[in-house]
């Protein structure tokens, strides 16, 4: 079993690193490995390879492996805090709330474009944390049953309100189709550097819950006799998932199945639940998964550069029908 998760591991390692290489030297114009590896050693004299490696690729490779890993970790956090191998950053209405703020930025206020990551990742807390607030209170609350519930609802009225921007402007949907469809870009490191503190904060939550969540999975009772609070993991494990899914949203766009299909994929090759082992591979696949999906984007009809969003979809739904028929 252990030389199983080696494998595992080594695997999603060698894909990242094969990934991140190619990211570096393929594009529109496409620079030998040897020139990428001089241009990150400092060696590079040709300045606009520099350029182009230093100031557009690398940051976009680094965004990639970020928002990658975030997903990955924040589908495991969830589809072991709700004891759901379906569940996604989607079930807590991040994904719905996120797209309403950066839409209602990019379609209200144009002007104000630069503010719109902000606006995604803003309404994308926000969402989440009205299905808490809904699924923490009252006589039942704190089941998973009612959290679900609630992250449908929230979901499904920020939807409703995306929609309603979208039909009150109808002539600059254009601009919002790239990040519906979801998409990194290359903007330098300032997007990132934004992004930053909700990322660090979500990861260390994350590594904190390692433990906890294992208990957790033997079931409420005993966790509860072990010392824990399982209402307390819960919400952590959607606080992690809500600021990690929200911050990803804030760079990427919608990267919808992404959240699911990593951790449960990483759960069957690894044969075990830990969740030492589970978030940490998931963050690592998650990352290898997103970055190799981006630069096939980007080459596959260069100059033209492609969203990643629909490859994510076209892995995720076949596993996502699967999954179905295997619990009916």
């Amino acid at each position: 079993m252990a030389a199983r998760r080696v494998a595992v591991v080594g695997l999603a390692a060698g894909v990242l690193v094969a990934a991140a290489a190619a990211s570096l030297a393929l594009g529109a114009v496409r620079i030998p490995l040897a020139d990428v590896l001089r241009a990150l050693g400092g060696d590079q004299t040709d300045e606009g390879m520099r350029q182009i490696v230093l100031g557009l690729r690398l940051p976009r490779t680094v965004d990639a492996i970020v928002i990658g890993a975030a997903l990955g970790v924040a589908g495991a956090l969830l589809q072991g805090a709700l004891a759901n191998p379906l569940a996604s950053p989607d079930v807590i209405g991040v994904t719905g709330g996120a797209a309403f703020g950066a839409i209602l930025v990019l379609l209200a206020f144009p002007a104000s474009i630069a503010l719109m990551p902000a606006g995604a990742l803003l309404f994308g807390l926000v969402a989440a944390g009205i299905v808490f607030a809904i699924a923490l209170t009252g006589a039942t609350g704190g089941g998973i049953g009612r959290l679900v519930l609630a992250g449908i609802a929230v979901s499904s009225f920020f939807t409703a309100a995306t929609t309603s921007i979208m039909v009150a402007y109808p002539e600059r949907v254009t601009s919002a189709v790239f990040w519906l469809a979801g998409g990194l870009s290359s903007d330098g490191w300032e997007p990132l550097l934004h992004a930053a503190p909700y990322f660090g904060v979500g990861f260390l939550l994350a590594v904190a819950l390692l433990r906890p969540l294992d208990r957790l999975a033997l079931g409420d009772e005993v966790a509860a006799s072990l010392g824990d609070r399982p209402r307390v993991i819960r919400l952590g494990a959607g606080t992690a998932a809500a600021l990690l899914a929200a911050a990803a949203a804030s760079l990427a766009g919608v990267l919808t199945f992404l959240g699911l299909v990593v951790p449960h994929v990483v759960r069957l090759a690894g044969g075990t639940a830990s969740h030492g082992f589970v978030v940490p591979a998931s963050a690592l696949a998650g990352a290898a998964l997103l970055l190799a999906g981006d630069t096939a984007a980007r080459v596959v009809a260069a100059p033209i550069e492609l969203p990643v969003g629909p490859l994510m979809v076209a892995l995720g739904v076949p596993l996502f029908l699967w999954l179905l028929r295997r619990a009916a």
